[in-house]
């Protein structure tokens, strides 16, 4: 490793081995501009929260506007404006009765209040025992210990904690009629112990991309009512259009006891999330008992500019046409994807939204391919055993099509290596 990386230990990376990444320096629409003077366009949407591009000047102009106010102020004990305007805007926009917002600051921490939450409400009713949570296979939730336990423990790369982390289940998204029935089985079997089920809706994913129907949500949901078993919608990765609606769940029609929002919340400027939870899940924590409280306050929960930075974001989604975007995304998608598909050592290609994945047998090197790929101009950040676009809305035809061109083109090459 470069001594120019003496002081920095990256992410998903092994540092004995990784070389020098390339330096950004500024960002502007789905550009990142590099120190030695290249330009990349941007396939990820940095880790899928860039929905409406870099530097979007009505956010822009929100942080600067923020900034000179208020950078931040504790959220316990005070609230402001763009908190409450916010809150008010989550609750109106997101599908059902998710009338209560609690913000946190990262992804994760979302995941994690959600499944605090799921099991305090268990408690608070009198009701113990339920502790346990049911995830699927190829879920994945985060990073923090939690979130890790309720990931895929074969599939992930959580496997190494698996001694470590608390003791959850591991269930087959219900895609036949055989498979609804084992999943009704295991919450009837075991409801007296779970305290939730975890889904992300319609697209895993870090898990790697795989997609289901909303007919299978639906079956997910059904079952929770059935048995009394709350409901955790994780649409951290898929909320705010990234499957072609504004939120995952609409497309199934279903109301989640408890939404967990994240990345797209502001649009990409700065880190915030948010778990909301519909009125019976907060009514089981009103009381006089100081104790049935939620506990739980991240120190720049409700940041005054990353609230700013997420109401300038729904300012956009309500004023600019994100959505026919994102449809003609997809549309690009399925058309400039499609020749991988004869290509040898492809599995599958598949589109949802404004999710673009090609499915390999192996990917071997993916720091090698990834490098192809800026050698291309294009920024792709392949894991596991898929290339995946998840661009930002705002991307140009041009552009869109340069990044599936370097998909094709380097595929086909190692194709013939």
């Amino acid at each position: 490793m470069t001594n120019l990386l003496n002081h920095l230990w990256l992410p998903y990376t092994q540092m004995q081995t990784a070389s020098q990444p390339p330096e950004a320096v500024s960002t502007q629409g789905s550009l990142i501009r590099l120190r030695d003077g290249r330009e990349l366009i941007d396939g990820i949407a940095s880790w899928w929260t860039a929905c409406h591009g870099y530097n979007h000047p009505h956010i822009q102009a929100a942080l600067h506007a923020q900034i000179e106010a208020m950078p931040h102020v504790m959220f316990g004990g005070l609230v402001h404006e763009p908190a409450l305007k916010l809150g008010e805007r989550l609750a109106a926009r997101t599908p059902g009765d998710l009338n209560h917002v609690f913000f946190v600051d990262s992804g994760s921490v979302a995941v994690e209040v959600a499944m605090k939450m799921a099991v305090q409400f268990h408690l608070n009713r009198g009701e113990l025992g339920r502790s346990r949570m049911v995830s699927f296979r190829h879920s994945y939730h985060g990073d923090t210990m939690a979130c890790m336990s309720v990931c895929d423990p074969d599939e992930s790369m959580h496997a190494l904690f698996r001694n470590y982390l608390p003791k959850q289940t591991l269930a087959e998204l219900p895609f036949n009629r055989e498979l609804e029935d084992t999943l009704n089985v295991l919450l009837e079997h075991e409801k007296g112990r779970i305290a939730a089920v975890l889904i992300e809706p319609l697209a895993q994913g870090a898990g790697g991309m795989k997609f289901h129907s909303a007919e299978v949500l639906r079956r997910v949901a059904e079952a929770c009512r059935r048995h009394g078993v709350l409901l955790i919608a994780d649409e951290i990765f898929v909320g705010f259009g990234r499957t072609g609606t504004l939120f995952a769940c609409e497309q199934a029609g279903i109301t989640p006891d408890i939404l967990c929002l994240g990345k797209g919340l502001t649009g990409g400027a700065l880190s915030l999330a948010a778990t909301l939870a519909r009125p019976h899940v907060f009514e089981a924590f009103l009381s006089d008992d100081p104790a049935k409280a939620l506990m739980h306050g991240p120190t720049f929960m409700a940041n005054p500019l990353a609230c700013a930075a997420a109401n300038a974001s729904l300012d956009l989604f309500d004023n600019e046409p994100r959505l026919k975007q994102v449809a003609r995304i997809e549309t690009l998608l399925r058309e400039g994807l499609a020749p991988c598909r004869a290509f040898p050592g492809v599995v599958d290609v598949r589109v949802k939204g404004a999710i673009g994945v090609v499915q390999l047998q192996s990917i071997g090197d993916a720091g090698a391919l990834r490098e192809k790929f800026v050698a291309k101009g294009v920024w792709v950040r392949p894991f596991g055993d898929i290339v995946y676009l998840t661009p930002a809305f705002t991307i140009t035809e041009d552009q869109l099509a340069a990044l599936t061109s370097a998909i094709c083109s380097t595929l086909a090459d190692s194709s013939r290596s």
